[in-house]
């Protein structure tokens, strides 16, 4: 287990971000792999998050049992797994920094169109489920998510513009990356990530881990549906901007 104290100023607040995005703020938990990756290699960072997201998973799928869409789970799902394992396959010769700077690009640019539309009261309709995009946008959210670590802003691309309400669209993608992370398990483990100090440190973790995802679960509860939205957008806007940063920098 790693016990460097410097290792654990920047690991806790890191789970914390993510504990909050799990019980419903999407997109604070894109800065958690930063800021671990500061004091550890990126590649030990993810490997020691993914334990520790699939405990948040545990506590954010039973906050959420009761509110989640299952025909939107179902087509993701099939999408992101097979976004995986072109991840897992192609992960030595595709560029993370040049995943991380298109999915920046597009989130930028959903995000920002949609608060225009809002601010302008020009709020389009609903857009339902549908297996083309939901299939594409799951595939893109599993092949992000195994490369760069970055599959959430796809999923919201895909899911914000049908307008679920607020709890259905936090439960949807609790269950969706609950999936998700299972289903990385396999390649983990045979890229030799999963090991006995890994597990352990994840393990020290867990305590702040539950806690801090069930107070991301009673916040947003307190936050009305609307101003969770704008409030998502917003952090989408900033999470594409880390991303255009980061993949911009690493390809300059």
């Amino acid at each position: 287990m790693i016990t460097d104290p410097l290792f654990y100023a920047a690991a806790i607040p890191a789970v914390t971000l993510l504990g909050l995005a799990k019980g419903g703020f999407s997109g604070l938990g894109m800065l958690s792999l930063p800021l671990m990756a500061l004091v550890v290699s990126p590649v030990q960072a993810a490997a020691i998050m993914l334990p520790t997201l699939i405990v948040q998973d545990v506590v954010s799928v039973w906050a959420y049992r009761y509110t989640w869409d299952k025909r939107n789970v179902v087509i993701l799902v099939v999408g992101a797994t097979s976004g995986i394992l072109t991840g897992y396959l192609l992960a030595a010769q595709v560029s993370d920094a040049a995943i991380k700077l298109a999915v920046g690009l597009i989130s930028i640019a959903f995000a920002a169109r949609r608060l225009v539309l809002e601010r302008g009261g020009r709020e389009p309709k609903a857009t339902p489920a549908d297996l083309p995009r939901g299939i594409f946008w799951g595939w893109v959210t599993g092949f992000t998510s195994m490369i760069a670590h970055a599959g959430g802003p796809p999923f919201q691309i895909y899911v914000m513009p049908q307008r679920l309400s607020r709890d259905v669209f936090v439960g949807t993608g609790a269950v969706v990356f609950a999936l998700i992370n299972w289903i990385k398990v396999p390649p983990y483990l045979a890229l030799g990530q999963m090991t006995a100090e890994n597990m352990a440190t994840a393990g020290a973790l867990f305590p702040v881990a539950i806690a801090s995802t069930w107070a991301g679960v009673i916040l947003v509860r307190r936050v009305s549906g609307q101003l969770f939205y704008t409030a998502v957008y917003v952090l989408l806007v900033f999470v594409g901007a880390k991303l255009v940063y980061d993949g911009a920098s690493a390809l300059l």
